[in-house]
């Protein structure tokens, strides 16, 4: 683009430019008939000046008026609606990129994704788009500053992939990659994006300050005093170079994030919960640790779940003392990005001495942690993790985790298939110096494809293993793990698309004396997946237990150590499409059940009123009868969100659950005032529901009003 032109962001593409660019065209069918042209044509165009990256696109359509739409906020799912979805692997590595996702409303997203499908999707990019409907379809006009995107400059050619989906039609189709095991994440059959020249990053600085007001009181806990509290902070970043970037956070508050989704827990060990806090999550995949997803049936390691056994590093332990009480962040340093062909991680966090502030108060801490990774061949990797935790002050010693990991991956295997082979090797600071027992290793063959996927893996975690900054799901066992799913098309049927069978099986072992502590095996006897997107599954759960400790499973109901179970569980799910106003999702799970049995049910509702207006309900019902008691479990979450416009919306979320005995309510407002500047406006309030005394009081409330402020230079 020429010095003297500039592009009006109105989604019209009415600027001469986006004429002489060549576009992007002749998408191919992923679903639902593979290989065959799309049956709606799109065109996707690239101008660049020396700041900003320009994206225009073209979506036409046969029945505009036939669009699904509902998003309109900022990271909204958008699986119901029709929409554009594209990835850019700025170093042209075929392991990395920037993905993003819009629809006809202009609901933006977006996402870092990493190697074996990782995904950060709560990272935020500052960039810009607007969207126009009429009636040849729709159009997107998009500006990315250079800035936002780490990128190779002695290169001009980037990894480049869109794929659209037409909701009406359930027709998903690709300009590269349409094949069944690629698709838009495999970044190793993207297409390029060439003559990219010339481009800066202006001085690499981003300054973004923040004030935070809050006003909170803890009734529950004797203080109803109104406490008022004015704080400022402030993050920079600074690009040393366009594919490396650092980030210093001054005085760091989280007063805008959003409250997890609380979890029913009637097993063993302890649940995995995501990281929601910005400045963990900005680069988070370049501390990644490739385990495989042992001991998960393959899921990904990004979220959160009861099946997760082994992540070296996990965010969510900063910020939280030994007893899981909230410790300050005074300040923190991260260094992320690719050096040739290394990618680094480097963080540097440290936390308040809160002693004499509070008795029993959390002592200060200093968490390092750096991540090394070698980039080999197209799609493999050597990498290398530390971590450090530091008490200062007191008599605790220094916790450390080191490891190594290696990832070879080819999409290359006879023909077009996917394979990869992995293999890991930890050790931690062990706290009773006893010789070995601190270690956890394993390796995983996986060969995912459609239709066919297998994989088997070995890991051991000893019992003395412990990451300070790690999660860890169970300890003193070696796993034995092996998933096969089968999943066929019938051809031309006139409402069924595809078949599901499958199985994914755990084996537990005790290290010492290779005693079975647990048989866990998921059979999929049956899944039918319609061309309008409605579910139904059968599954069957074999499972063994052997109690190694007492099992407290609820108040007053203990299972008692070195006892043995073996039961079978049945689980049928039913899923109506979520393109339509009302979408259902409904579990029954039955069976025996330890020395007993137990009946789950499990109920999620979405109704979308209106675009911009979605209200969202789940529950969940345990009645469990042993032999050492009965009990049941409740939980209710409902969500009201209203979406004003793409950048202003409000969001309301109530959860009650009967183990903790907690009802909590948070608003959300934000403001996206303009791209890198927020304002937002919280109020939480936490409420016990007390059986002993047959009322409801406050425990906390907390109102926080939040400004942000990004300055690029």
């Amino acid at each position: 683009m020429s010095s003297d032109e500039s592009i009006t962001l109105d989604g019209r593409l009415d600027e001469d430019v986006w004429m002489r660019a060549v576009p992007a065209t002749n998408f191919l069918q992923m679903d639902p008939d593979n290989g065959q042209p799309a049956t709606e044509q799109t065109e996707v165009r690239f101008v660049y000046d020396a700041d900003k990256l320009y994206m225009g696109v073209t979506l036409f359509d046969s029945e505009p008026d036939e669009l699904i739409y509902y998003q309109m906020g900022r990271d909204g799912f958008l699986q119901a609606d029709d929409k554009l979805q594209w990835a850019i692997d700025t170093f042209n590595d075929g392991q990395s990129a920037y993905w993003w996702e819009m629809n006809p409303l202009g609901s933006m997203a977006d996402s870092l994704r990493g190697a074996n499908n990782t995904n950060n999707r709560q990272w935020d990019g500052i960039w810009d788009a607007r969207s126009t409907r009429s009636d040849i379809g729709w159009t997107l006009e998009i500006e990315v500053p250079f800035r936002t995107m780490n990128f190779n400059p002695n290169s001009d050619e980037w990894g480049v992939n869109f794929q659209r989906t037409i909701a009406r039609k359930n027709e998903v189709s690709l300009w590269m990659g349409w094949l069944r095991n690629q698709g838009l994440n495999r970044m190793s059959n993207a297409g390029l994006l060439t003559g990219i020249r010339d481009v800066t990053q202006g001085r690499g600085l981003d300054i973004k300050p923040y004030l935070v007001g809050t006003l909170e009181s803890f009734p529950g806990r004797d203080d109803a005093t109104d406490t008022k509290e004015a704080q400022v902070g402030v993050d920079l970043f600074y690009n040393i170079t366009p594919s490396l970037r650092t980030n210093l956070t001054v005085n760091t508050d989280f007063a805008q994030t959003e409250v997890d989704a609380r979890q029913t827990n009637l097993t063993r060990f302890s649940l995995l919960f995501p990281e929601q806090r910005d400045f963990f999550l900005d680069g988070s995949l370049f501390f990644n640790f490739e385990t495989g997803g042992i001991g998960d049936g393959g899921r990904s390691l990004l979220r959160g779940g009861r099946g997760q056994t082994l992540v070296p590093f996990q965010s969510r332990r900063i910020g939280l003392d030994e007893e899981n009480r909230p410790q300050r962040i005074n300040f923190g340093g991260k260094l992320t990005g690719q050096a040739g062909a290394f990618e680094i991680g480097v963080l540097q966090v440290q936390t308040g001495d809160e002693t004499e502030e509070e008795t029993g108060g959390s002592l200060g801490e200093d968490f390092t942690v750096v991540r090394i990774k070698r980039r080999m061949l197209r799609e493999s990797h050597l990498g290398a993790l530390y971590t450090l935790r530091h008490t200062r002050g007191g008599d605790v010693d220094d916790r450390q985790t080191m490891g190594v990991d290696l990832r070879l991956a080819t999409s290359t295997f006879r023909g077009s298939d996917n394979m990869s082979a992995t293999g890991y090797f930890l050790r931690t600071t062990n706290p009773l110096d006893t010789v070995g027992k601190s270690s956890a290793f394993g390796a995983v063959l996986a060969y995912p494809n459609d239709p066919l996927t297998l994989q088997i893996g070995f890991q051991e975690i000893q019992e003395n293993y412990q990451a300070a900054v790690g999660f860890t799901r169970r300890t003193g066992f070696r796993n034995i793990s092996q998933t096969t799913t089968f999943a066929p098309r019938p051809r031309q049927h006139p409402w069924i698309r595809l078949f599901n069978f499958g199985a994914k099986m755990d084996w537990f072992f005790d290290p010492i004396d290779n005693r079975l502590l647990t048989r866990e095996i998921d059979i999929t006897a049956l899944q039918i997946d319609t061309h309008r997107q409605d579910s139904i599954q059968l599954h069957v759960l074999p499972t063994y237990e052997l109690l190694e400790r007492d099992f407290s499973i609820a108040p007053k109901v203990t299972l008692p150590a070195a006892s043995e179970y073996s039961f079978t569980r049945y689980r049928l799910q039913g899923d109506t499409t979520s393109r339509r106003p009302i979408a259902l999702s409904q579990q029954m799970e039955w069976g025996n059940f330890f020395s007993g049995n137990r009946l789950r049910l499990n109920t999620t509702v979405n109704f979308r009123a209106a675009p911009g207006q979605m209200f969202a309900f789940t529950s969940e019902w345990n009645r469990v009868s042993l032999a050492e008691g009965e009990f049941t479990t409740r939980l209710y979450r409902a969500i009201a969100e209203t979406q004003f416009n793409p950048r202003i919306s409000l969001v309301n979320n109530v959860q009650y659950d009967t183990q903790s005995a907690v009802i909590g309510w948070q608003s959300r407002f934000r403001w996206i005032v303009q791209p890198g500047s927020d304002f937002y406006f919280v109020y939480i309030h936490n409420w016990l529901d007390d059986p002993v005394f047959g009322q409801t009081y406050t425990i906390d409330r907390r109102l926080s009003s939040k400004v942000l402020y990004t300055h690029r230079f």
